[in-house]
């Protein structure tokens, strides 16, 4: 009875300690996502700062700064050639529509149809709106928010800078706990991860660029009227698997309809035609096999993310299938990552972790 009694009580703390593990990983779950997209950026960054380092004698601090200075020119280039053209289209989709409330009411008094149905009901939201003190808390709500949003991307980028000095010390310590047959294969597994995830995140911005720039040419040669707006939003929803690119075509067409049909069957074509092109064409070249996923594998993973852990999550649902993948590859199926070609996007895999 003893005996028994001592290994239901182990058994009763066991189970009571994964919960309250598991609670707080939920609890911490924003934190976690914010430290696995600082794994993922260092993985993006580790080729180029290890070909700096070996071909240019660049310390790989500096080069790391020198990415971020990079990430940052080019932030400031696109607003700077985007945004005031950004600005105009959107003055010109606003155009008559009332910017305060007596002109909005005005509006739906005199209006018919959908719009009076429209306009009537954000004049009414907009009287039950609190005015004066106490649109106060609002505003530092969303003030908290902004810095909570700035201190969690500058969080983001510095453990992406401080893994790339880490990974390889990280992996030392968890291959001495591990038997020693297990070793190299524990290491090749965590830097064919790496390299995957490098792969995809790469991947991932070259057609973010090449999806906004090919459709807002071609939105622009159509004749749509908000083409560098629809196609800047394609280009950013690209991140959003499936998803993404359905919304991006539904807003092209109906964007083109307040033009006439004959643009918004040409953004039809124009947004069907570069999503062939981006499947047989960009994709095959650009990302290859960055992360091995069929379509299907990345619609469950999607949807599973995206119901689990909210919308936001979303962004690491493709790197989270990923690694579930090679460690099913090599623990299940007994394939040894050494074997595995490394992905390569813009730069091969490098940065190998000593044994």
């Amino acid at each position: 009875m003893t005996g028994t009694a001592r290994r239901a009580a182990t058994a009763t703390i066991v189970a009571v300690a994964i919960i309250v593990l598991a609670l707080a990983l939920w609890k911490l779950r924003v934190v976690i996502a914010l430290l696995f997209l600082g794994f993922v950026i260092a993985s993006a960054m580790r080729p180029s700062v290890e070909w700096l380092h070996r071909r240019a004698h660049v310390p790989r601090s500096v080069a790391v700064i020198l990415h971020y200075l990079g990430f940052l020119a080019a932030i400031g280039l696109f607003l700077y050639l985007v945004v005031p053209v950004a600005i105009t289209q959107i003055d010109h989709a606003i155009g008559e529509v009332p910017t305060s409330r007596s002109q909005l009411h005005t509006a739906a008094v005199h209006s018919h149809g959908i719009r009076h149905e429209i306009l009537s009901a954000l004049d009414k939201r907009l009287r039950q709106l609190p005015s004066g003190a106490g649109l106060l808390h609002p505003a530092i709500t969303v003030t908290r928010t902004l810095f909570e949003i700035l201190v969690g991307i500058l969080f983001m980028f510095a453990v992406g800078a401080y893994w790339i000095f880490e990974r390889d010390q990280t992996i030392s310590v968890v291959q001495s706990l591990v038997p020693r047959r297990h070793r190299r294969v524990t290491r090749d597994t965590w830097v064919l991860i790496d390299q995957k995830l490098g792969a995809f995140v790469r991947g991932q911005f070259l057609l973010v660029v090449i999806v906004a720039t090919l459709l807002s040419f071609a939105l622009w040669l159509d004749g749509e009227p908000y083409w560098l707006l629809i196609g800047a939003f394609a280009g950013v929803v690209e991140l959003i698997p499936i998803v993404g690119p359905l919304a991006a075509g539904a807003i092209a067409v109906g964007a083109g309809l307040t033009a006439g049909w004959t643009v918004a069957i040409g953004a039809g074509l124009a947004v069907l035609i570069l999503r062939q092109l981006e499947d047989y064409v960009i994709v095959p070249r650009v990302m290859g096999h960055a992360v091995g996923l069929s379509p299907l594998v990345v619609l469950v993973s999607v949807i599973s993310i995206g119901y689990l852990l909210g919308p936001v999550y979303v962004l690491i649902a493709i790197p989270i299938a990923s690694i579930v993948a090679t460690l099913v590859d090599v623990v299940v199926h007994g394939r040894d990552p050494a074997d595995e070609e490394a992905p390569a996007v813009l730069f091969a895999g490098t940065g190998e972790a000593k044994p």
